[in-house]
């Protein structure tokens, strides 16, 4: 007899668990951007749907991926940082994922922006949060603007400023005032998505 599955639906047609694939895909089917996994028990479902998805969504399978394409002895006592945009400008989310384990430690979002905003307000995300807690561990990103922008502590957007991008632009000038008013030995590197496949913070939305 075929054990019973409950599936989580954090994003579709009515977010919630349901305890068969048919119901599952009546909400998720050419729903852009649906977000759900199945679990063995109801009490694994109803934990998963008081989280985020991100922390249950591909997470093992995709940190063997990059498990295995990265050099040796690389050090994985790292955070690795990355943002999604539907639609550019459009709602943009960031986070950040603790390599070693694949645990996600922050998401933002969404909020209306631009990728390579959400790319910059993610490193300076980590390193506030790194120099809050005492922590200190290299940051990947796999975005070349974001990385100097930080270093220049400006956010070289084009965006415009609206109504509809006050809330980032307001997230913008709080960043760079972090970078401007604190000092960071943090090592900010370039994560090598040719060689080494997609960063682990990535949403998984190609």
């Amino acid at each position: 007899m075929a054990k019973n599955k409950y599936y989580v639906v954090w994003k579709g047609v009515s977010p919630g668990i349901y305890d068969s694939w048919t119901d599952c895909q009546l909400q998720i089917k050419g729903y852009e951007g649906a977000q759900y996994k199945s679990f063995s028990t109801r009490e694994e479902a109803e934990e998963a749907m008081a989280h985020t998805p991100f922390e249950y969504i591909n997470r093992s399978s995709k940190k063997e991926s990059y498990d295995k394409r990265l050099p040796d002895n690389f050090d994985m006592n790292t955070l690795a940082v990355d943002a999604a945009c539907s639609g550019n400008p459009g709602p943009m989310e960031y986070r950040g994922v603790y390599l070693l384990t694949g645990q996600q430690i922050f998401h933002f979002g969404p909020i209306f922006g631009t990728n390579n905003i959400g790319e910059f307000l993610a490193i300076v995300h980590a390193l506030a949060l790194m120099k809050q807690r005492g922590v200190e561990m290299t940051i990947y990103s796999d975005s070349r603007n974001a990385i100097s922008w930080v270093k220049q502590k400006k956010c070289k957007t084009k965006l415009e400023r609206n109504k509809k991008t006050e809330e980032v632009f307001n997230m913008i000038e709080r960043a760079e005032k972090w970078l401007k008013e604190n000092r960071y030995s943090t090592k900010i590197m370039k994560w090598e998505t040719e060689l080494w496949g997609e960063v682990p913070a990535d949403f998984g939305r190609k």
